[in-house]
């Protein structure tokens, strides 16, 4: 791992690749626009600036991804089954609420109104690097989630990402 020279993310070189893995870090507090614009937070800037996907995610945030990285996310949502009933609610789910989305010269994007209505967005927004993605929460539905599952990440025992630790 090598440090990007740029103080809030690390560019991961994978072995045999020029390109590294840009890896969102990080909790900012963006405000929503009266129309519904967020402005992206500017350490993320440089990977997302060619454009984004939104769409929706878990425990009612959205997600937000480089266009890149979405297509890598597709290709493996492709794969799987179509056999299972589960997989297609939720390939059905994720890719009807995605919303491609290039950022204007303020590093605006618009947040469409479905969107916003599934994550309860209001003004006031929470933004997280997570890993491969940004997420979006409504500030205080990320404290409630925050503060409900802190303690239990605090004082986990057991292996919860194989080989991590």
């Amino acid at each position: 791992m090598e440090r990007s020279g740029v103080k809030w993310r690390y560019h991961l070189a994978r072995a045999g690749e020029e390109r590294g893995v840009h890896v969102f870090l990080g909790t900012y507090a963006p405000k929503l626009d009266d129309k519904g614009r967020l402005i992206l937070p500017a350490k993320f800037w440089d990977e997302l600036s060619n454009g984004v996907v939104i769409t929706r995610g878990q425990e009612r945030c959205l997600y937000v991804f480089s266009t890149r990285e979405f297509e890598n996310v597709h290709d493996k949502i492709r794969q799987a089954p179509v056999t299972s009933k589960q997989a297609r609610d939720f390939m059905r789910l994720f890719l009807s609420g995605a919303n491609q989305e290039t950022p204007d010269k303020q590093r605006r994007v618009t947040i469409p109104s479905s969107l916003r209505d599934y994550a309860g967005l209001d003004r006031d927004l929470t933004v997280i690097g997570a890993g491969s993605r940004a997420e979006i929460w409504d500030t205080e539905a990320w404290n409630t989630y925050y503060n409900e599952t802190e303690s239990a990440f605090a004082n986990t025992t057991e292996e919860v990402i194989p080989g991590l630790f």
